[in-house]
C-alpha cells in the first residue's frame, strides 16, 4: 500500500497495478457477460461500478509510487516568464519546494541502499541511448539523423536526455507535493545571504528577487527603492532590470552607473554627501591597508584628508576625489586660499603685514623645515606664529605645511596611488562631477535623492578591468549608504522638506552580487545596523573563504555572516561553506530494516522435526544529520537549501526563464548590454587577469554614441534615465 506505515517504502514495484488490472477485467466481465457470474444486468452494472471504484483507488495508490520513482530521475519542467512572477505586498516568492523534515531524510537514505539502485539510477535503455548519441555525433548522414532523434527533448521520446542541470535529482524528487516557497517581507530586514559556486543560478535568483522588488507596491501605491551592485557586469541582469522597470512604469526612475562605460553612465560623487565632515576622510582612508606598520600611515592619511575636507567645506566647495588629490599633491595652494578667506573675515589688514614678511624672506631666513614651500606660505606661517588667531581649520592646515616637504611626501605616499586610480581617465568625470557644467546631460545622483524618488539604480563596477578601483568605489558607496541610513534612522527620508512626515521610512532593497569583492569594514555596519532604516540587504557570494580572504580575519567574517538571518545555499564546492548550513541543523532518527534468517538442527534424531528455521524483519533507528555537506555539493543547478522563517529548512528550486515577446530595450542600452556580453567573463575567472586591452578608456563606436540622450531620453517604450 502507498499509505504511510511505520517504515515508509516508496521504492518498490507498483503492485497495485495488478489489482487495477483485475478490477478492470472484472468490471468488463460484469458489463458484457453478467450471466457468467450469476448476475442479472442490473446487478452486473452495479458490480462493475464497484470494481471500477476500487480499481480507481488502487490506481491512485499506484500513481503515487510511479510518480515518486519518476521524480527521482527526472523532475517535471518548471518554466516561468518574468510576467508570471507573482508579486505580493506581504511575501517574497523564492520558488517551488517543500519543508524538509525527518521523512525526507529517511527517503534520501533509502535511495542509497543497493537494493533500490534500479529505481534511482538511469535505466539501461537511457544509458545505451547516451552512448549511441556520443558515437553517432560525427557519423554520416543516415546515422547522424538517428543521433538527433535520440537526443530529441520531447515527452514522446522514451530516452530523452536529462536537462543539463547536473547534480542529484533525487534531492528534490523525494517530495512529489511542491508548494510555493515564500519569505515574509518582514523577515527581509534581517538580510539574506545567497551562496553558490559559479554558474549554478545565483544571478537567476537575483533576477527573481529584483523583479519582485521593482514591481512591488505598498498599500499607498508607492514603489520601493532598488539598488543593485554588480561587480562583473552581467548584461542579462541589466536587461532584466530595465524591462521590469519599464513594465512597472518606472523607466524614468532608472539610473545606470557603470565604470566601464563612462560616456553612458550617470555620475556620482562618493564623498560629496555626508552627515559629519569626518566621513569624507573615513571613506577615502578606509581603502588603505591598516595591517602592521601601515596602520600609522593610514591614520595620518585620514587626518590629512580630514583637514583638506574641512577646509573645502569652509570655502563653500563640495569635496570630491579630484579636489582632494589636487590638495594632497599641493597643500600650499589650499593653505593660501583658506588664509585669504579667513583674514577677509577677521583681519583685512593682515595681508599688508604678510606681504612685507614675504618680501624679507630669502634662503637664509626660511626655516629648515619650511624649505621647498612657497614664500607666501612661510610668510603666513610667521604672521600666525606672532598673533593669537585661533581657527581649528587653519591650525590643521598650519600643522600640515609645517612638515618637512620630503617627509610629508613619504607619509602620504600610500594615499596618492588610491587617488590616482579614482581620478584617472574618464572615471574622474563620474566620481568628481562638475555640477556647474550644464552641457553635460548625464544625471548626477546621490543616495538620499534615490531614496526619496524611490528610484532604481544599477551599479556596474567593471571589476574585471580594475578590481581595485571597483572595490574602492564600492566601499565608498557602501559607506555613503551607511551614512544615509543613519540619517534616515534618526530623521526619516523627508527631513528638511516642507510638509515632511517625521520618521518616514521606506524599504531600501540592496542586492550585492559578488559582495566579497566589494566588502570592507564599511559593509559590516551596513548589515549590522541598516535594518532600522529600512535597508534590506541580499548578498551573493561563492564561498565562505571568499569573505575571510577579503576581510583577512575569520572573526570578522563570522561577524558578517552572523548578521544574515536568511541563508539560501545553492551548490557549493567547498565543504566548509556547506557546513555553514548543515551545522545549524539537528539530527533526526531514521528507520532501518534488517533481514535476519537462521536455521537450527534438531538434537533428537528420532523426532519428527529435523530442523527449525525462522526469518525476521527487524526495525531499528539510527541518528543521522538532517542533511550532509555532500548533499549541498550535489545540488543540481537552480536548486537550493534555504534556512528561512527563523531556521526552517526548505528545499527550493527556481523556475527556468522563458522568453517574453515584449522584452525590448532602447538602442543604447541594448548595444551596451551586447558589449558587456562580448567583453566580460564570469567572476570565477577574475584572478586570471585576462582583460581586453584598453577596455576602460577605449572609445565607443560612433553608431553607439549617436542619438544617446542620457537625461529624459525618449525611447519607443517611454522615458528612461540611465
Amino acid at each position: 500500500m502507498a499509505q504511510p506505515h511505520t517504515i515508509e517504502v516508496l521504492l518498490r514495484p507498483a503492485v497495485e497495478l495488478y489489482t487495477v488490472a483485475t478490477c478492470a477485467g472484472a468490471a468488463l466481465l460484469c458489463m458484457v457477460a453478467p450471466w457468467s457470474l450469476a448476475l442479472n444486468p442490473l446487478l452486473g452494472f452495479g458490480s462493475a461500478l464497484a470494481f471500477l471504484a476500487f480499481g480507481a483507488i488502487r490506481l491512485r495508490e499506484a500513481w503515487v509510487i510511479l510518480r515518486y520513482r519518476r521524480n527521482l530521475r527526472r523532475l517535471p519542467r518548471y518554466v516561468m516568464t518574468s510576467r508570471q512572477v507573482p508579486v505580493s505586498q506581504q511575501r517574497l516568492f523564492v520558488g517551488r519546494g517543500f519543508l524538509w523534515d525527518q521523512r525526507h531524510t529517511h527517503r534520501l537514505v533509502q535511495t542509497y541502499r543497493p537494493e533500490f539502485r534500479r529505481y534511482v539510477e538511469p535505466a539501461p535503455a537511457y544509458r545505451l541511448a547516451r552512448r549511441l548519441e556520443e558515437r553517432l555525433e560525427f557519423a554520416p548522414f543516415p546515422l547522424s539523423r538517428l543521433a538527433r532523434l535520440i537526443a530529441w527533448d520531447h515527452p514522446l521520446n522514451p530516452v530523452r536526455p536529462l536537462p543539463p542541470l547536473g547534480g542529484l535529482p533525487r534531492l528534490h524528487g523525494i517530495e512529489p507535493h511542491e508548494i510555493d516557497v515564500t519569505l515574509p517581507l518582514a523577515e527581509r530586514v534581517g538580510h539574506s545571504l545567497v551562496m553558490g559556486t559559479t554558474r549554478v543560478g545565483k544571478t537567476r535568483l537575483a533576477e527573481l528577487f529584483i523583479t519582485q522588488d521593482i514591481r512591488r507596491k505598498n498599500a499607498a501605491g508607492e514603489h520601493e527603492v532598488v539598488i543593485v551592485f554588480d561587480p562583473k557586469g552581467d548584461a542579462d541582469l541589466l536587461k532584466r532590470m530595465y524591462v521590469e522597470a519599464k513594465r512597472a512604469g518606472r523607466d524614468g526612475e532608472f539610473y545606470v552607473f557603470h565604470l566601464g562605460w563612462p560616456d553612458l553612465s550617470a555620475r556620482y560623487n562618493a564623498v560629496g554627501r555626508f552627515g559629519r565632515i569626518s566621513e569624507v576622510a573615513t571613506r577615502i582612508a578606509g581603502q588603505l591597508s591598516g595591517e602592521g606598520n601601515s596602520a600609522a600611515f593610514r591614520e595620518f592619511a585620514w587626518r590629512f584628508v580630514n583637514i583638506i575636507a574641512r577646509a573645502l567645506v569652509e570655502l563653500g566647495q563640495r569635496p570630491d576625489y579630484l579636489l582632494i588629490q589636487r590638495h594632497v599633491v599641493n597643500i600650499d595652494a589650499l593653505f593660501i586660499e583658506y588664509a585669504a578667506h579667513f583674514f577677509a573675515r577677521t583681519e583685512p589688514k593682515a595681508w599688508d603685514i604678510i606681504v612685507q614678511l614675504e618680501g624679507r624672506l630669502n634662503d637664509r631666513t626660511i626655516p629648515r623645515h619650511m624649505v621647498g614651500r612657497e614664500k607666501r606660505v612661510v610668510a603666513i606661517e610667521q604672521y600666525l606664529s606672532q598673533t593669537r588667531f585661533y581657527d581649528p581649520v587653519l591650525d590643521g592646515l598650519r600643522s600640515a605645511v609645517r612638515y618637512d616637504r620630503t617627509y610629508f611626501d613619504k607619509i602620504v605616499a600610500s594615499l596618492l596611488p588610491l587617488l590616482e586610480k579614482l581620478t584617472t581617465g574618464k572615471i574622474a568625470q563620474l566620481l568628481a562631477p562638475d555640477y556647474a557644467d550644464l552641457d553635460d546631460a548625464r544625471p548626477i545622483f546621490d543616495w538620499m535623492q534615490i531614496v526619496r524618488k524611490r528610484a532604481i539604480v544599477y551599479v556596474g563596477l567593471d571589476a574585471l578591468s580594475d578590481a581595485e578601483v571597483a572595490a574602492a568605489v564600492g566601499n565608498s558607496m557602501f559607506a555613503d549608504l551607511v551614512s544615509v541610513a543613519g540619517h534616515i534612522y534618526k530623521f526619516g527620508i523627508d527631513d528638511g522638506l516642507p510638509g515632511a512626515s517625521p520618521g518616514l521610512k521606506v524599504p531600501i532593497n540592496v542586492h550585492a552580487d559578488e559582495f566579497n569583492e566589494l566588502m570592507g569594514d564599511e559593509f559590516i555596519p551596513l548589515v549590522n545596523k541598516g535594518g532600522g532604516a529600512g535597508l534590506q540587504v541580499t548578498a551573493y557570494t561563492q564561498t565562505l573563504s571568499d569573505i575571510e580572504a577579503r576581510i583577512g580575519s575569520r572573526a570578522k567574517a563570522g561577524q558578517v555572516i552572523g548578521n544574515f538571518n536568511n541563508l539560501i545555499m545553492l551548490r557549493v564546492r567547498e565543504t566548509a561553506t556547506a557546513e555553514l548550513l548543515t551545522r545549524q541543523l539537528p539530527k533526526v532518527e531514521v528507520y532501518t530494516t534488517t533481514l535476519v534468517s537462521g536455521a537450527t538442527d534438531s538434537s533428537d534424531i528420532h523426532g519428527p522435526t529435523d530442523f527449525t528455521s525462522n526469518t525476521q524483519d527487524r526495525v531499528s533507528t539510527s541518528s543521522v544529520p538532517l542533511i550532509e555537506p555532500a548533499h549541498v555539493v550535489g545540488l543540481p543547478k537552480g536548486q537550493a537549501f534555504a534556512l528561512l522563517h527563523g531556521g526552517q529548512l526548505w528545499k527550493v528550486r527556481m523556475p527556468l526563464p522563458a522568453p517574453d515577446p515584449d522584452e525590448v530595450m532602447p538602442e543604447d542600452l541594448r548595444q551596451l548590454a551586447g558589449y558587456m556580453r562580448q567583453h566580460y567573463t564570469e567572476s570565477g575567472d577574475w584572478w586570471t587577469g585576462h582583460s581586453p586591452p584598453d577596455l576602460q578608456d577605449a572609445p565607443l563606436p560612433d553608431d553607439l554614441l549617436e542619438g544617446i540622450h542620457l537625461a529624459d531620453t525618449e525611447t519607443a517604450g517611454g522615458e528612461m534615465r540611465q
